[in-house]
């Protein structure tokens, strides 16, 4: 008999979505097909009418009409858009919509009571960003059938390659790529497809300049045996200030059954995947892996009454623990969807999407092993992650940095972790070698750039502007 997590079965943003056991267990159901949409743009000019703004449809194959097509909501930079770099956002679930992201943690714009509110700390303040809905089916992107990072990565390039052809200037300014939770699969699988396209056509690169990873599921056979540490106390003894959360009974068990959990999560790796297809071939330990492991991990969490995104807070509003329903209000509004050019009706997560990854065994695949080839080729790479947050711990997320075999291994782990000042104040340490960064975010959970909008806007502009690891200058709104 499973058990099933009902305070993580849906989700907002990027958030880590944990299907029901049982769920995984059985066929899954496409969704209704859709009405087919062109590739086409609209030049929005809600949320900041400042500057100039474009939404629209992209297709993932470049001449199959019925591929599926991604929807992007891009903002030029308040600064220099001809010569700012482009970031591309990503949020996770898997299955979950950029678009509230833009709305709710890092965009030009929040809503209240209705309305478009500015938020002086976009993103987009000294870059030209994009919010994109992938995989195929999430918010307002079209098709479905998506269901591993090989698909990911093979969409991502194909929207890409169509992204610079309409819009050609763009293959002049740097590219960063940022996502958050389950996009600590993403975000590797798409930058090192990005990178090998690179090397076998010199011609025609996209202009990868570097990655980030915020609160992220990258290594989950390093990250799940930090579970009981971080319940206990935050992690203290590493330098964590998040409140314990779990008993002293529950970690005892957590404890005894860790080591059975990675081993499953090591069997599920051992040769998990098809050449050519990136399909898990042992999906039986791989969905071993998943039914143990987040037993062990989700369950006594979500018998207290703690928000796992936030171990400080209560749980707002079952099962979200944040109510962000006046953001599919606002997005599903006539006026709104007639100006982004889009007829769908839009949520914040895809569960139809959410269950194709997780019965495919995805979701207990290690990707860090991907790093080490954009490192090595100068692409910088940032992990950040908020303190306060459960389910992607801070110190899950440092430990596998610290052991990720590169040939800069050995000087960043003699770096120091040192404290990071932003406008004056300590908000957190940062640790820096040979263009690998760790940040650990004081005083924010999962959604880091929500809780600390300023901070998360000075790390992104120093990163970008390759001056994090020196720190030589602070954001200024």
């Amino acid at each position: 008999m499973f058990i099933r997590l009902s305070l993580l079965t849906a989700l907002v943003d990027a958030q880590l979505v944990v299907p029901f056991a049982d769920e995984l267990h059985q066929p899954v159901a496409e969704p209704v097909e859709e009405a087919a949409v062109p590739e086409g743009f609209a030049n929005p000019t809600i949320c900041d009418p400042s500057v100039k703004q474009t939404a629209g449809y992209i297709s993932t194959q470049q001449g199959n009409v019925s591929a599926p097509k991604y929807f992007f909501w891009l903002f030029e930079s308040k600064s220099e858009p001809t010569t700012d770099p482009l970031i591309m956002w990503l949020s996770g679930g898997p299955g979950c919509s950029s678009q509230l992201a833009l709305l709710v943690e890092n965009g030009p714009c929040s809503i209240k009571n209705g309305k478009a509110v500015q938020n002086a700390y976009s993103w987009h303040q000294n870059a030209n960003v994009m919010w994109l809905d992938q995989p195929a089916g999430v918010g307002f992107s079209t098709g479905f059938g998506t269901h591993n990072e090989v698909g990911v990565a093979n969409n991502m390039l194909g929207f890409l390659q169509g992204f610079y052809k309409q819009f050609p200037s763009y293959s002049q300014n740097k590219f960063f790529l940022f996502g958050e939770s389950y996009a600590g699969h993403y975000v590797p699988a798409i930058a090192h497809k990005l990178w090998e396209h690179n090397q076998a056509s010199p011609e025609v690169k996209i202009p990868l300049a570097g990655i980030g990873i915020g609160n992220g599921l990258t290594d989950p056979q390093e990250q799940y045996k930090w579970y009981p540490k971080f319940g206990k106390d935050g992690c203290a003894a590493e330098g964590g200030h998040a409140p314990g959360v779990l008993n002293a009974g529950t970690l005892a068990i957590m404890k005894a059954a860790m080591p059975a959990c990675t081993e499953a999560i090591n069997l599920c790796n051992k040769g998990s995947k098809d050449p050519d297809t990136g399909l898990a071939i042992n999906i039986t330990a791989c969905m071993g892996a998943f039914d143990l492991c987040n037993i062990l991990s989700q369950v006594p969490i979500e018998f207290t009454d703690r928000n796992p995104y936030d171990v400080r807070i209560k749980c707002e509003k079952a099962p979200l623990c944040y109510d962000f329903d006046a953001i599919g209000d606002w997005l599903n509004t006539k006026e709104v969807q007639q100006q982004l050019g889009v007829n769908k009706k839009w949520s914040s997560c895809n569960r139809a999407v959410d269950l194709a990854f997780s019965a495919a065994g995805d979701w207990m695949i290690n990707y860090h092993l991907m790093i080490p080839d954009l490192l090595h080729d100068g692409i910088e790479v940032l992990l950040y992650a908020g303190e306060m947050d459960y389910l992607c711990n801070w110190c899950g997320n440092k430990a596998w940095a610290t052991k990720l075999e590169w040939d800069g291994k050995d000087e960043f782990n003699k770096a120091d972790d040192a404290d990071w000042t932003s406008s004056g104040s300590v908000a957190g340490r940062k640790r820096s070698a040979r263009g690998f960064h760790f940040m650990q975010i004081y005083d924010a959970g999962h959604l880091m750039p929500m809780d600390q909008p300023a901070v998360a806007l000075d790390m992104v502009n120093k990163f970008i502007s390759g001056k994090l690891a020196a720190d030589e200058s602070t954001v200024t709104v």
